[in-house]
């Protein structure tokens, strides 16, 4: 029996997860939102380092792309007008779209996963069994594993590629043992990153 077909008995007793590549990619996209600029874009500062950030050829198509035009973004430049909320979606649009395409681009984001070889530490959360009638749960305790190269991981990530994606997760989970199928789903992944 595959670990999905496990989990496919294990679920109908109503344990609660997603699949471990799933929560893998929603971890990297987390590290790709929480870094950068801090400031919110709702601040002055936050709006101008966005703006400034986005003051390049490759930013003006990112704005342009998030519906941004170009008369409107000089009126902000020249302090004629202010962006809406609307716009300020817009543009945070923006900057998250050339930032993660940066950090891809230069292999930012994979260097720093790496670590000069030491790699980075992966939390695995279990399913949540809160549902799970007492007979029916399993013990799967919360486990951490380093990772040490990510260029595929990463590389799966930004393709968008489920199904390489979940090959490496499933790499990622033999390396917990005998009981590596317990971790297909999860509740979630952190990365100390």
């Amino acid at each position: 029996m595959t670990a999905r077909e496990e989990w496919g008995e294990f679920s109908k007793y109503h344990a609660q997860g997603i699949p471990g590549a799933e929560a893998l990619a929603a971890e990297l996209d987390r590290i790709i939102r929480d870094t950068g600029i801090r400031s919110p874009i709702d601040t002055r500062r936050g709006l101008h380092a966005r703006l400034h950030y986005l003051d390049s050829p490759a930013g003006r198509t990112a704005l342009k792309n998030a519906g941004v035009r170009p008369a409107t973004l000089r009126r902000w430049q020249t302090g004629k007008a202010t962006p809406s909320r609307k716009s300020r979606q817009r543009i945070e649009k923006a900057y998250r779209t050339l930032r993660s395409h940066n950090m891809l681009r230069s292999g930012a984001l994979t260097k720093r996963l790496n670590r000069a070889g030491a790699g980075t530490r992966v939390e695995i959360y279990p399913v949540n069994q809160t549902a799970v009638r007492p007979p029916h749960r399993r013990d799967v305790q919360q486990r951490s594993l380093q990772i040490r190269d990510w260029h595929d991981i990463v590389s799966a990530w930004d393709a968008r590629d489920t199904a390489r994606l979940d090959a490496a997760w499933d790499d990622i989970i033999t390396d917990l043992g005998s009981e590596y199928d317990a971790y297909a789903y999860v509740s979630g992944v952190g990365i100390a990153a």
